[in-house]
């Protein structure tokens, strides 16, 4: 069973692209009742035919309990320039669902999309005591999608063509690789200046959405589906997605974006690429954001 708290936008697009798969059954969570009750009958009509799959919409935790993944999308507040303007908002909130899924679902695999994603990420794991492979943030992956959006773009060829990924916070600091990308195959090879470009748009990539059409959606929402279909069906899968840090890349206490790989009990292998110097300096630079956004958690802890 998967179960979603929070029947947002991102949220209810998960749902849906659950339902419409046959995956599992589904429970959707919201504070508002008929907000879930909503979602749930019209994702019940995206249930492919002969799927045996139930969908449930409510406003109570406990029935969550025995989730095999639950999907945390529940989120407060408005981003004007740095996702960490939304701690005093959704700390709060995910203090409350932390009781819930120790409460209700102590054996699930968490995947967390609320932001600030790494800080979220970190606070799940120290107020849940969940083992740290069960609780990953998906931030960095789409991070990733876009990244390579942005290479096939500039190089003139398919989104499928590229390979290419962005490790770090999910934020301001983020880290592409250009050092590890391909395009069909072939590593790429563009000037510092169009580097530059792409990083600047990437990095901002959030804000034109938000200007075009209020939110980021579909891009979540898929790349959040994946984890959950790896997890579900057990088949390994890699991306890159925020988990705890002990002594990965050099660094140890806090969640950061890094490649792993999916299993079916969560994250199977943490993976360490080579990275040039100046990727290594970007991702010192991008540690120490994330770290000093978790020492500013305890304010916002009721």
């Amino acid at each position: 069973m998967i179960s979603i708290i929070g029947a947002g936008r991102v949220g209810s697009a998960i749902a849906f692209l659950i339902g419409q798969s046959g995956l599992d059954d589904l429970v959707i969570v919201n504070r508002s009742k008929n907000k879930a009750l909503g979602e749930a009958l019209d994702v019940s009509n995206s249930i492919p035919e002969k799927s045996l799959i139930s969908v449930m919409g409510t406003d109570d935790f406990s029935k969550i309990k025995n989730s095999d993944v639950v999907v945390i999308t529940a989120s407060s507040g408005i981003i004007k320039e740095d996702r960490a303007e939304l701690l005093p908002f959704n700390v709060p909130i995910i203090s409350e669902i932390c009781k819930n899924l120790t409460k209700y679902a102590d054996e699930a695999k968490v995947i967390v999309v609320t932001n600030p994603v790494d800080v979220m990420v970190y606070q799940i794991l120290q107020q849940t005591q969940f083992p740290r492979e069960r609780i990953i943030g998906m931030g960095s992956s789409l991070d990733s999608s876009r990244f390579r959006y942005l290479l096939a773009k500039e190089l003139g060829v398919k989104q499928g063509q590229i390979d290419g990924m962005v490790i770090g916070e999910h934020g301001s600091t983020m880290v592409p690789l250009f050092s590890s990308a391909k395009s069909t195959g072939q590593k790429i090879s563009i000037s510092e200046k169009k580097t530059s470009e792409i990083t600047f748009e990437l990095k901002n990539y959030w804000k034109y959405l938000v200007a075009y059409k209020e939110a980021s959606v579909f891009g979540a929402a898929k790349n959040t589906f994946d984890m959950i279909k790896s997890m579900v069906e057990g088949k390994d899968f890699l991306a890159s997605a925020s988990v705890y840090l002990d002594g990965e890349y050099g660094f140890s206490g806090f969640s950061m974006g890094i490649p792993i790989i999916f299993g079916k009990n969560g994250v199977k292998e943490i993976l360490q690429p080579v990275l040039d110097e100046s990727e290594s300096k970007l991702l010192k630079l991008s540690a120490k954001k994330i770290f000093d956004n978790v020492s500013k958690l305890s304010a916002f802890v009721k």
